[in-house]
């Protein structure tokens, strides 16, 4: 796979949250807004891309037995370093987020990453992927709170769009419903993309 390929497979193809199903709880709890998803899914992708980084550089020193504590560590470091600066810099985004920030550390999308990509590949390589990933992420998040902030309050980072409000938009019902359709366009034109790529 050439390194365009791999840094946009998160895109569209191998969609960590609509394609994978990774990622749930912080995507179905936090896309009330497009603001939350935005920050969410940056905070993730910054602590995909660095622990990638540092995983790949230590694959070959960390005992097989004892990989994924040491994972959990290195990932664990990186929402730390994340969770304080947000509190420092961006301190009602973390607010909102809340709990979500710390729980980055069990996220499925990295540990998943780490094991099946960064603990076998080179750093640029994991490095490439954990950004991509990270950014297939974070326009998912973005995407879903968009839709979901446009029709349960008629507006897109803050600004007032249209008067129409459907209040169910930002119910956790909403959050399903918009993410199964997403998913579903999603699933389609990754299949159209995959049908196209064959017959070539």
């Amino acid at each position: 796979m050439s390194r365009i390929k791999e840094f946009t497979k998160g895109f569209i193809k191998e969609n960590p949250t609509y394609v994978q199903v990774l990622g749930m709880c912080p995507t179905l709890a936090v896309t009330t807004s497009a603001i939350n998803g935005l920050g969410m899914g940056l905070a993730t992708t910054a602590v995909l891309t660095m622990s990638n980084v540092v995983i790949s550089l230590i694959r070959k020193l960390v005992p097989e037995k004892i990989r994924i504590p040491i994972f959990i560590v290195v990932i664990a470091s990186f929402v730390t370093m994340i969770d304080l600066l947000m509190h420092g810099f961006t301190y009602e985004l973390w607010k909102t987020l809340g709990l979500f920030i710390p729980l980055i550390v069990v996220n499925c999308i990295i540990m998943g990453r780490a094991e099946t990509f960064a603990s076998k590949h080179g750093v640029f390589d994991s490095f490439l992927d954990g950004l991509g990933m990270g950014l297939g992420f974070t326009g998912s998040l973005v995407l879903l709170g968009s839709v979901r902030e446009f029709f349960g309050n008629g507006t897109i980072f803050g600004y007032e769009i249209w008067k129409v409000k459907i209040f169910l938009e930002i119910l956790p019902p909403g959050a399903y419903i918009t993410l199964g359709l997403l998913s579903a366009l999603f699933t389609y034109v990754g299949m159209r993309m995959k049908k196209r790529g064959e017959t070539k």
